[in-house]
Order: C-alpha cells, then sequence, then structure tokens
C-alpha cells in the first residue's frame, strides 16, 4: 500500500526543526475529543463512522468544491521501501486542530479552516530500513480527565512507528512529552521475540481508554513460522508504565487457548497479531481486538489446530487484559484472512429492542455480529465443511463458521466457462488459467498445482472498514471481488522461481521453517484484467432488519486501466480505503483503483458527485465542522497506494460548498 508526495511549497521549506515546528499562532478553540465531530479514527469511540453533520446532503452535495489543499512533502526520498509508501492516513479533529499522519509517522497538525500547517514532528525513522509495510493510518487523541494547571502535555497525541514506538506528543506544540516513556516514547520491541529488524511495526492508531493507551502491531507476513509474537499491551497515559499485556497465542500453560494447542508448536509460531483498529466500550469496561492469521498464512503444518485466538474477536477486560469471550471467525487460517477491519460498536434491532452489538466484518466477505457483553450471535453461525488439503503435513481445518447475513461476495467455485476477458484472445488464456487451479470454492486450500483464492487475500473487506448507520440499522462497506492465486512452492524450488522473471506479478514468501515456500499473484489476463467477470470491486448496504443486501453497485471504472482503444467502464475497481456516511444521507468514498472521491445516496447508492483526485485516494476520509460559520468540511488524504499501483502524491484536500475561497 503505497503513498507518494510532491516537493514542499516554497513557504513550508525551512519550517522544519529537529523535531516540531511550532506556529506563533495559538489553536483555536475547539471541541474536546469525545465531542468532537470526528475525534477518533473511526469517526467516534465506537468507530461507526457515521457523522451527525448534515450541512452537505443528497440534494446539494453536486456542488462540492475544493475548499483547501495541503501538501505533506513526503515522496520517498531516500526512503528504501519507498514502492510501497502508502498514505492510508484518516485525520481526526479536536482541540482546534486537525492531526494526520505520513506513511513515514511525520505527524502534522493542521488548521480545519485553512488547511495551514500549525506544527510538525518528525521521530526520524530510519529511511534506509527496508520495512515490511509503509503504512500510517492515523493518530489517537488523549486530554487530562482531571484538572491539571496549564503546561505542556495535557493534551496528547499518541501514534505507533514504523521503527515500533509509540510516541507521546504534546497536541499544542507537537513536541515529544517528556514525562511519557523515556522522553516521550517507548520501544515496543523490548520484551517481544524480535526475529527480523523492520518486519515488526506499528501502522494503526493506538486506542485510548480512559488514562490507557493500548496498541497492537504489524508483523511482516510468510517470512517463517517463528516469527514475532502478536502481543497487545496497555500503557498509561502520563508515564509510558504498562498496565498490561496480553498475547493472544499461547505463551505458557495457564493461557485460556493452551489447551488446544501443541505446546511445542505453539512456541515456534508467532503472529496472532492485532494490526488493524482496536475498538473500547467503556460503558462495559471491554476492549475489542481483531487478530490475524497465526505464521506462516498458507501453511499451518507446524500450527496443527484451530490456531485457536488467532483469526479471531476477542473481547478483553480493560483492567487486566483478560479474556472475557472470543469468537474464532476463520480456523486454522490458510488463506491470509486476517481479521483487519475495526470492530464497530452499536445498538443491534433484535425484535424491535435495541441490543449492544459488535459488528466484524472480514476479508471473506462476511458480517458476524455479536451481543457485545457475552459473544452470543444475534445472527446464528453455522459451522460447514469445507475442502480438505492434499498437501503432505498439512490438516486443513474441516468446518468454517458461515455466517446467516448475506454473503458480500460470491462464495462457490469460479468455473472455466465463467472466464471473463476484452477479446476471444484473452478470455481464452483466463479460461486455461482458472481450469488449471484447484478451486472448489471459498476456503479451498493452498496446493502445489496452484489455487483459486475467492475472495483473495486483499478482501471481501480489509482495513477500511465498515459504516454503521444505527438509525437504519445499515452497515455500508466497500468491498473487493479480486480473484488471486496462490502456489505452495517446495523449498528447494523456490529460489530459482524467485529470480526466473516467470513472474512478474507475485510475491513470494519463504515460510521458512515449512517444506514449503508461497508464491502469491493476482488472477489476471494478459491484458492486465481479472479473469473473473466484474464488478472487482462494490460499494454495498447491508439491511440488518430485513437480513438482505438493499443495495449494491460497482465502485470505480477502468479508466487508465485499459489500451487506449478500449473505453473506460464502471465496471467496479480493487479498492483500499473505506466509506463514511454522513445525516445529510451520503456515503462518501475514494479507495478505488482510478483516483476519484464518490458520494452515494445512503438509500439507492445512486452516485450523487465525484471528484477527479490529483493522487490515488486509498484511505478513509472524514468530516466536521470549522470556522465562524461552522462549515462543513470533507477531507481526504490522496497520496497513491504502491501495492494497487494508483497514482502517487502528497495531498490533503478539504471540500465543502461554495464559500469565501481559502488560500495559504
Amino acid at each position: 500500500m503505497a503513498s507518494a508526495h510532491r516537493p514542499w511549497q516554497a513557504a513550508l521549506r525551512g519550517a522544519v526543526l529537529a523535531g516540531a515546528w511550532l506556529c506563533a499562532v495559538p489553536p483555536a478553540h475547539a471541541q474536546i475529543r469525545s465531542a468532537s465531530d470526528w475525534g477518533y479514527y473511526g469517526g467516534d469511540g465506537f468507530g461507526r463512522r457515521f457523522s451527525s453533520l448534515d450541512q452537505i446532503n443528497r440534494n446539494n452535495v453536486g456542488s462540492l468544491r475544493v475548499a483547501w489543499t495541503y501538501r505533506t512533502g513526503e515522496l520517498g526520498a531516500g526512503f528504501a521501501r519507498a514502492g510501497k509508501l502508502t498514505f492510508e492516513t484518516t485525520p481526526v479533529q479536536a482541540f482546534g486542530l486537525l492531526y494526520l499522519e505520513t506513511a513515514t509517522n511525520i505527524v502534522l497538525a493542521l488548521d480545519p479552516q485553512t488547511g495551514m500547517q500549525r506544527w510538525r514532528y518528525d521521530p526520524h525513522i530510519d529511511r534506509a530500513h527496508a520495512y515490511s509495510e509503509a503504512s500510517a493510518r492515523g493518530v489517537s487523541l488523549w486530554e487530562e480527565p482531571n484538572p491539571r494547571p496549564p503546561g505542556p502535555c495535557r493534551r496528547r497525541v499518541f501514534t505507533g512507528t514504523l521503527d515500533a514506538r509509540l510516541l507521546a506528543l504534546d497536541a499544542d506544540s507537537g513536541l515529544p512529552c517528556a514525562d511519557f516513556g523515556e522522553h516521550g516514547q517507548i520501544d515496543l520491541t523490548r520484551g517481544v521475540r524480535i526475529r527480523d529488524p523492520g518486519d515488526y511495526l506499528v501502522t494503526s492508531p493506538p486506542t485510548v481508554y480512559g488514562n490507557i493507551v493500548i496498541v497492537g502491531s504489524a508483523i511482516g507476513d510468510n517470512r517463517a513460522t517463528n516469527v514475532e509474537r502478536g502481543v497487545i499491551r496497555a500503557f498509561e497515559a502520563h508515564t509510558g508504565s504498562l498496565v498490561w499485556s496480553f498475547d493472544p497465542l499461547p505463551d505458557s500453560p495457564s493461557h485460556p487457548a493452551a489447551a488446544e494447542w501443541n505446546p511445542e508448536q505453539a512456541a515456534n509460531t508467532g503472529a496472532g497479531n492485532a494490526w488493524g483498529v482496536i475498538s473500547v466500550d467503556e460503558e462495559h469496561g471491554l476492549v475489542f481486538v481483531s487478530t490475524a492469521s497465526a505464521s506462516p498464512d498458507f501453511y499451518g503444518g507446524e500450527r496443527l489446530g484451530s490456531d485457536r485466538f488467532a483469526n479471531t474477536l476477542l473481547a478483553l477486560d480493560v483492567r487486566n487484559g483478560k479474556p472475557v469471550w472470543h469468537q474464532q471467525l476463520v480456523h486454522h487460517d490458510l488463506w491470509d484472512y486476517d481479521l483487519a477491519a475495526q470492530p464497530v460498536l452499536g445498538d443491534i434491532d433484535v425484535g424491535g429492542a435495541p441490543v449492544p452489538g459488535v459488528i466484524q466484518a472480514t476479508k471473506t466477505g462476511m458480517l458476524y455480529v455479536f451481543e457485545r457483553t457475552q459473544g452470543r450471535a444475534l445472527f446464528p453461525l453455522t459451522e460447514k465443511p469445507v475442502p480438505a488439503s492434499t498437501v503432505p503435513g498439512e490438516k486443513a481445518w474441516p468446518t468454517q463458521p458461515f455466517s446467516s447475513l448475506p454473503a458480500l461476495v460470491p462464495q462457490a467455485a469460479v468455473r472455466p466457462e465463467e472466464a471473463w476477458g476484452l477479446t476471444f484472445w484473452d478470455r481464452g488464456k483466463c479460461r486455461e488459467l482458472i481450469a488449471s487451479l484447484r478451486n472448489e470454492g471459498i476456503f479451498t486450500p493452498p496446493d502445489t498445482r496452484g489455487t483459486l483464492l475467492y475472495p483473495g487475500y486483499a478482501g471481501g473487506v480489509n482495513w477500511g472498514g465498515i459504516v454503521f448507520d444505527e438509525q437504519r440499522q445499515r452497515v455500508i462497506a466497500a468491498v473487493n471481488q479480486m480473484p488471486m492465486m496462490v502456489t505452495l512452492v517446495p523449498q528447494q524450488e523456490l529460489e530459482a522461481q524467485m529470480h526466473s522473471g516467470k513472474y512478474p506479478h507475485a510475491e513470494f514468501g519463504r515460510q521458512a521453517g515449512t517444506p514449503y515456500g508461497m508464491r502469491r499473484e493476482p488472477l489476471l489476463s494478459p491484458l492486465g484484467l481479472p479473469c473473473t467477470p466484474p464488478p472487482w470491486g462494490t460499494l454495498v448496504s447491508v439491511d440488518l432488519r430485513r437480513n438482505r443486501i438493499a443495495w449494491q453497485v460497482p465502485l470505480g471504472s477502468t479508466e487508465g486501466r485499459t489500451p487506449w482503444f478500449i473505453p473506460a467502464r464502471d465496471f467496479g475497481m480493487p479498492n483500499a480505503g473505506g466509506p463514511i456516511a454522513t445525516a445529510g444521507d451520503v456515503v462518501f468514498v475514494a479507495a478505488a483503483m482510478d483516483d476519484y472521491m464518490r458520494a452515494f445516496d445512503i438509500e439507492t447508492g445512486r452516485e450523487l458527485w465525484k471528484y477527479k483526485l490529483p493522487a490515488g485516494g486509498q484511505a478513509t476520509p472524514m468530516t466536521y465542522r470549522a470556522g465562524p460559520e461552522q462549515r462543513q468540511y470533507v477531507v481526504i488524504a490522496a497520496g497513491g497506494h504502491g501495492a494497487l499501483g494508483t497514482t502517487r502524491g502528497d495531498y490533503v484536500i478539504a471540500f465543502a460548498l461554495p464559500g469565501p475561497p481559502r488560500k495559504h
């Protein structure tokens, strides 16, 4: 996932000091975080991504114009993994400022009315290091709850970094909070088994609950069995002292999942980490954590069993980090079906009565809804038989939990006669390719001859998450329907394949400690488009009251992705990012590969407005009010995405209805 940016405007040159650049203008008076229009990464503390603002609505959204543009200057100069850079950040608003960060963890505070930079802090990660990811999705805010004399760090910005530090910055100045950890930072690699430096990092914003800051980790996939462990930790917000830690995978005989693991295999397995956003329920004292696959992703012969607590929605007690309840949504993951989306909290209408619930969207394209305090499924789950593995040493779990809510992507096998192409020739090539792969529908295990994964490892629903419109009882999601191929490669053949040049679109993983390496790639025709019929990306609205899909529309066009002689079509394209919705009956989303920001009618899915961004909008937007007239703005980070190959840039763009021009 990659972002890229342009050279800085001359006005910003020289504004950077070794740490933070401070603007002489004090921050404007504004709401505290909990009362802000968008004070949390997911909009509110429940992660619903639904705003009560309605100044911009379905009747006037077609008049939206650019209100201001900010350029970060981060284009990856000197960054070893510049090709992987993303700009996935979603700003948060409080204390009179907008806060965000670049993929290289440069934290920025902007004036929400003009986009002018108020301060900038660069933690100076080692740009020469080849980090496994180049993503940073945002920051979190905290304010001292007790009366305290005026001074620095009463309000704090927390973020994690690619080099695995947890930072605390003064929200007014951007300077490190000296009383937190060691001079404003904590080294998160301490106490963690680090196998490969640069493969243990933080890409999602920490979660703040009262006076504690909770952080997970991103871990580079498919290197080996014994990669880093996915320990979740809580730190005291004032001092940075450790409050509790919990490893989702068994680390002792007393671990609540230990009985379901072979102890030796548990000790030699890593990951099971929480790389997405963690949610909190303050009323019930619960922390909701979505975990990833145990390592490695595509071969589980060295971690036999269900791999309990990996691929699991965990409800932890905020006081001590101990599990209160759990629901594993993928058993013995062999497909990289991490639970990447933030768990979303809200009241679910059950028989006309509101029940506190938690909604988990998944890469499999299934939605799961549970009662929040005890984990009872509010929409029944059924364990259904799935295909067995034919690979020696592997034992795929015989069943998987299927939701009774409608699936957002097809689950059936793809037949060769369903191959799609722009011409008879490339359609025939796709037909041959599909016929050559093992393909028995969702949860077909990886194979040495190659397996067709549908949905692929990008989803379904990925980190972009979902909207929950509680009043309508609607879930809205940007969904991928992109087929992928994964092949297990005997270790003695892996090196030759990696350097053969025969697999230009492939990603390889060594999976050290297992008999097989891994090769994965999109299922593409010779013309570079997917071999299955469109849409390849959709925006979907699910009606929970009626247990049905209310509407589903293609998201994105083939503009810039087809030969010059073939016109662009609104086929729906792969996406990275998520939607938001407002009380103005509008859904805003970018995410798709054609670089457009779009607005849709929340009731019908009809497209109401679109704007061509100067770079890929692979991020989730946000909205807020600012200025004496309380003008509503919609903001998107547009910097492109390395993995998707979208246009690079360094833009933060705010839209508003026509009004006085803003310049800076």
